[in-house]
């Protein structure tokens, strides 16, 4: 079973919670993962911040609207009980809690009114991205937390970056191709210093190797590179020719980068031999390029903030 919306964990939560007695939080969680029958991967899987667990992050905000809504309450830090709203809402047997069923409360419809304006204050281009398919910001549709539509708005910009990036890689020259090679390679902590690097990769073309440059700043272990600036797939055949000229030069480790992408007889070939061969296709290398700011600059930084709750223990 997939991880619950936060809309579909409303009713059992409050159920949970019908027996009137305070409840820490984090056994709701533990209970709520039993009965929806989530497996040790699902309850493992976490946010795209990596902050937290999706579950536990679900639970939490069908907590919150419940809390909004007048049908909980929290007498004490990370505890939760049922409040006589909350037993009258389950006397009627409601077959779902959602937002729309909430809405008939005065004090959740003042919460939303408070986030919709909140909205206004998020930037232009996210807010954009949340909004596209008519989403309000306000708005979480289909049971999305606000954490998934940043991840969602987030995902969306993101790969259209990457598009982005890739084609201006694929424009540029050779000379500049090898450039962006030595650059992108010497940020991620390769070939010592970028000068290193710089004499080294793009000047060999011998025998199916483009450079050679320094595992590390100290030159422990070299790495051999083959960097491609092509339209078509790259086959088996260039594979086997660079693993070739590596047993030549009696090496082991090697990276192969290109602007296309590579076949499946290619990749199950790398796969296979005793030589270590990285495949790094047009995509990845855009995703490396964003990951290590070559190319691309920072045109702003935002930072989601949750409360501290060790901050109030003991108040």
């Amino acid at each position: 079973m997939p991880i619950p919306d936060y809309e579909s964990a409303m009713l059992p939560l409050l159920q949970l919670a019908s027996d009137g007695a305070e409840h820490r939080f984090r056994d709701a969680v533990e209970k709520l993962a039993v009965q929806f029958e989530l497996t040790d991967a699902e309850r493992a899987e976490m946010l795209p911040s990596g902050t937290a667990p999706l579950f536990d992050n679900r639970i939490g905000w069908a907590r919150t609207y419940l809390k909004q809504a007048g049908l909980l309450e929290s007498p004490k830090r990370g505890l939760l009980k049922i409040t006589d709203r909350g037993r009258a809402v389950l006397a009627t047997h409601p077959p779902r809690i959602d937002a729309e069923f909430l809405d008939q409360f005065e004090e959740f419809r003042a919460f939303r009114t408070r986030r919709r304006e909140s909205g206004a204050d998020l930037p232009t281009a996210l807010k954009k991205e949340i909004n596209r398919g008519n989403a309000g910001v306000a708005e979480l549709p289909d049971g999305q937390t606000p954490e998934d539509l940043l991840a969602s708005a987030y995902r969306r910009l993101r790969g259209d970056l990457e598009a982005e990036v890739l084609e201006q890689v694929k424009a540029a020259s050779p000379a500049f191709f090898e450039r962006l090679v030595i650059d992108l390679l010497v940020t991620m902590g390769y070939g010592g210093s970028r000068q290193d690097a710089g004499r080294a990769v793009g000047k060999t073309g011998d025998g199916g190797i483009d450079g050679i440059i320094k595992e590390d700043r100290l030159g422990l272990d070299v790495i051999y590179v083959q960097a491609k600036r092509w339209d078509g797939a790259v086959g088996r055949p260039e594979i086997q020719k660079f693993a070739g000229a590596l047993q030549g030069q009696r090496a082991n480790k090697g990276v192969f980068i290109t602007t296309s992408s590579f076949t499946r007889d290619a990749i199950e070939y790398a796969a296979a031999i005793n030589s270590k061969i990285i495949l790094i296709d047009g995509q990845q290398l855009a995703s490396l390029m964003i990951d290590h700011n070559v190319g691309v600059s920072t045109v702003g930084m935002y930072e989601l903030k949750r409360l501290d709750n060790d901050y109030f223990e003991g108040e």
